[in-house]
């Protein structure tokens, strides 16, 4: 897949650990505080991380799944926000939908893995071809570094071209 110059462009700001630092500060304050990173993104997947630390983690010792919650929508987000860029009139892109299953403690860092980016790319191109919104539904898997499932969400996209 080849990407526009404002993909290209927005791809290395979002993959930037400066560029990325500061939009997390001025626009997700929460996730700057809880340590949120992107660790990859190409063609086909996208990476996340949080750290299970003091300010993440619940009474029960494990990370609190609003952390957890917003480190998965982070990794089904940059997707979407990647595929939208440099259309005219622009695309907006809003979750309708999430689900989520917390199957094991998280006791330690977390990376969450979408690998359903082709679904951005192609929910933008139908909602343009066809002057109509469309939904996408990413799945998104949580694991600590020993490969241990700690969750799973799915979170649906809508995109609608601007008038």
């Amino acid at each position: 897949m080849a990407l526009n110059p404002a993909q290209q462009k927005k791809k290395e700001q979002v993959l930037s650990g400066f560029n990325f630092w500061l939009y997390l500060i001025s626009s997700v304050p929460m996730g700057w505080i809880a340590g949120m990173r992107i660790r990859s993104l190409d063609e086909s997947t996208c990476v996340t991380s949080v750290p299970f630390k003091w300010l993440t983690k619940n009474p029960f010792r494990s990370m609190y799944f609003a952390v957890q919650s917003m480190a998965a929508e982070l990794s089904t987000a940059v997707p979407c926000l990647l595929a939208v860029q440099g259309h005219q009139p622009s695309v907006a892109f809003i979750i309708v939908d999430m689900k989520a299953s917390f199957i094991k403690k998280a006791t330690d860092r977390v990376y969450f893995t979408c690998e359903d980016v082709p679904n951005a790319f192609k929910a933008v191109e139908q909602c343009i071809s066809k002057q109509s919104p469309e939904t996408a539904t990413f799945k998104t898997i949580g694991k600590m570094k020993d490969g241990t499932v700690v969750a799973e969400f799915e979170f649906t996209w809508s995109f609608k071209q601007r008038g």
